[in-house]
């Protein structure tokens, strides 16, 4: 049985509902040291280095970093049609929704004679990350490539390890997903090693292709890649630092419990960290759930997974007495993704402040979105999403303001101006303004 903890009849503040939620997870700090001499290490020795780590973590090095492109090619050739139908499906929808997100070019007019017009400007070389330790994930690459190329992103490459089965290239469905997404530059290289290389760049192993350092990082990754992230942060951005995918569904009396149950395995067998929380007003249902998932979770060939999460302290039952109580509970812990299994579904879903991504219905369930919704799977985790959205095409977008005054507008904010200089002690700030005055009263001069 998952753990249960009862919130029923109890009226908790924001804090106290924060330290009830079942949370697991990993820290990013407990491997800093380790991770910071990785990075020291590829910012110092850079391809050569990030091969070597590689050797060491995944048990093969690639004859270089940058896959060539007849690899890529052979990939998506020996890819079977059904997959490669699949992925180009996945890619349409996806692409629909993301084309939609991308901002227009606005101006005000403050005041006569002086506008600021917004403008945004695609960030120039993007690296994005694809793990591939306990899974492939082909998904990940289009979900990583597909808002960079709607933003207009003119230069990207795809990061993902060496695989031993692969000659030492990432998976092949993997290049398969870059192939048909017109991504020509692929790395082999993977995990806290491969964050390090985006972001410092270095020279191939031909000694002649240069690998140049990107502006910003995105993708997903463990605990070593979240790490390398942080600790290269300002010298690129980062989207953010993911944790251990989770699920939480909030539930009545109405829900079906075996589609309730069979989510959250879903999402269980992403990583033995992986959260999945049942909040509900029903003991009914959270028996259901509870005698589906002793019966049906070991069945997979991911079942040692499946139910070392299902089992550890970030998952399990949370009763509440009614959807009032578990709107807040979900605003509380803030998934990841989050389903709304009720008969007013919609209804509440308009009401949830924090969550990643809302799946609204029986209908909807976390895979979709995992795969072919068109929404982006790339998403908050660990609580973020109280403060922190999924990737988009407004990610790798950078809103740039235009200020165009002429003379009038602004000598008719210049006294406000200088006032505020003055309060804050900058009197060059001041001056700035003062002489353009000056200027201007010369002129009417006879």
């Amino acid at each position: 049985m998952l753990v249960r903890t009862d919130l029923r009849g109890r009226t908790l503040t924001t804090a106290q509902l924060r330290a009830a939620m079942p949370r697991g997870g990993s820290d990013p700090s407990a491997v800093m040291d380790k991770v910071a001499a990785l990075v020291q290490d590829i910012h110092k020795h850079g391809a050569s280095a990030a091969l070597s780590y590689g050797e060491k973590f995944d048990g093969i090095r690639p004859t270089s970093v940058r896959v060539p492109a007849a690899v890529i090619d052979a990939a998506l050739d020996s890819t079977d049609d059904a997959v490669k139908d699949a992925l180009n499906e996945a890619i349409r929808r996806i692409r629909m929704v993301h084309a939609a997100q991308r901002p227009d070019r606005h101006t005000v007019t403050v005041v006569p004679g002086g506008t600021v017009t917004e403008k945004w400007i695609p960030v120039g070389r993007v690296g994005l990350y694809v793990p591939g330790g306990k899974a492939v994930y082909p998904s990940s690459v289009v979900m990583n490539v597909v808002p960079a190329q709607e933003a207009g992103v003119q230069s990207l490459v795809v990061a993902s390890p060496p695989q031993t089965d692969n000659d030492g290239w990432p998976h092949p469905t993997i290049l398969a997903a870059c192939a048909l997404l017109g991504v020509e530059e692929v790395w082999a290289v993977g995990g806290a090693q491969a964050v390090a290389l985006l972001a410092y760049g270095g020279v191939d192993t031909d000694d002649a292709t240069v690998l140049e350092p990107v502006d910003l990082v995105t993708g997903p990754g463990n605990v070593f890649v979240t790490a390398a992230k942080r600790l290269v942060r300002g010298v690129v951005g980062i989207d953010a630092e993911a944790g251990p995918s989770e699920i939480a569904v909030l539930a009545d009396q109405t829900a079906n419990p075996t589609f309730v149950a069979a989510d959250m395995v879903s999402q269980a067998e992403h990583d033995p960290l992986a959260a999945s929380v049942l909040i509900t007003d029903s003991e009914e249902l959270a028996d259901a759930v509870d005698m589906y998932i002793d019966t049906e979770a070991g069945k997979d060939v991911t079942a040692e997974r499946i139910n070392t999460a299902l089992a550890g302290p970030q998952s399990g039952i949370i009763l509440v007495d009614d959807m009032e109580q578990g709107l807040q509970v979900v605003n509380a812990y803030a998934a990841e993704h989050l389903e709304i299994h009720t008969a007013d579904a919609a209804t509440l879903a308009d009401r949830v402040q924090s969550a990643g991504a809302i799946f609204v219905g029986s209908y909807s369930p976390v895979p979709l979105g995992d795969y072919a919704a068109g929404s982006n799977h790339v998403l908050p985790t660990c609580g973020s999403a109280r403060y922190n959205a999924g990737l988009s095409t407004y990610t790798f977008l950078k809103p740039v303001h235009l200020i165009d005054y002429n003379e009038e507008a602004l000598l008719g904010i210049a006294d406000a101006i200088q006032t505020l200089a003055s309060e804050e002690v900058l009197p060059a700030h001041g001056t700035s303004l003062e002489v353009r005055k000056q200027a201007a009263a010369a002129r009417q001069q006879p």
